[in-house]
């Protein structure tokens, strides 16, 4: 699995030249442009151990959303197979944010392909929100304020293409606050194995033995999704 290092970003569009990489310690004595808070946040990513099907890089974090960011891009693998993939965004505002309730934030994007016959279930949207609250509650974690929505979407082939069978596509974007611990820092490294939770169930796999969430029901009574036919296009 890669190291999960990225780049933080102050956003200030290169003017002060105060980017840093995610690999750079923090002093807290030192005048430094990252706030101490946020970067034992960021270590808490890149330092979470999870599941071997997880593979996860690094990817320049989204401008303007907020003072400070930082990103990871995870796939769910089985072999050469993508089975789904996301992004996970961690941002900071130290002045804190009111329609966030708190200074950090995680946002998120999923995808996988699905079945038709699970495609076909009319209640999957709401099955899939569930596996997202679902993992936090199965780790014990505190958040609020989650909001998203839960998209599928269709595709039909034609003409050099119509060998294909039709396919469809469910996205998960969502984003809550992680409560706040010691110091003020969130267990980020813990809604990162949630996180990788949930995307190991949209992939189809089943909980592992390790898994918090694997004897509650939160985790094992959920049933995954079956592996969908082909690579994810990314």
């Amino acid at each position: 699995m890669a190291a999960a290092q990225g780049h933080f970003s102050d956003h200030s569009d290169g003017i002060r030249g105060t980017e840093k990489t995610a690999g750079d310690r923090v002093d807290p004595t030192e005048k430094d442009p990252v706030p101490p808070a946020f970067g034992r946040a960021v270590e808490g990513l890149r330092t979470a151990r999870l599941r071997p099907e997880i593979e996860v890089d690094p990817t320049r974090p989204p401008q303007r959303l907020a003072p400070y960011a930082y990103a990871l891009e995870a796939a769910v693998v089985d072999g050469e197979e993508d089975l789904a993939d996301g992004r996970l965004v961690l941002l900071h505002d130290p002045a804190g944010h009111e329609a966030w309730k708190g200074e950090f934030r995680l946002v998120t994007l999923i995808r996988a392909e699905l079945e038709p016959e699970m495609a076909a279930d009319p209640l999957l949207p709401e099955v899939c929100w569930s596996w997202l609250t679902g993992a936090f509650e199965a780790r014990g974690l505190a958040y609020g304020e989650a909001s998203g929505t839960v998209t599928m979407a269709g595709s039909h082939y034609f003409g050099g293409l119509a060998e294909r069978r039709p396919a469809t596509q469910i996205e998960i974007r969502a984003s809550w606050t992680p409560r706040e611990g010691p110091a003020g820092v969130p267990d980020t490294g813990a809604h990162l194995a949630a996180w990788c939770d949930l995307l190991c169930q949209i992939a189809g796999l089943p909980p592992s033995a390790a898994d918090p969430g694997a004897g509650t029901t939160s985790g094992a009574g959920v049933v995954s999704l079956p592996q969908r036919r082909g690579p994810q296009q990314r």
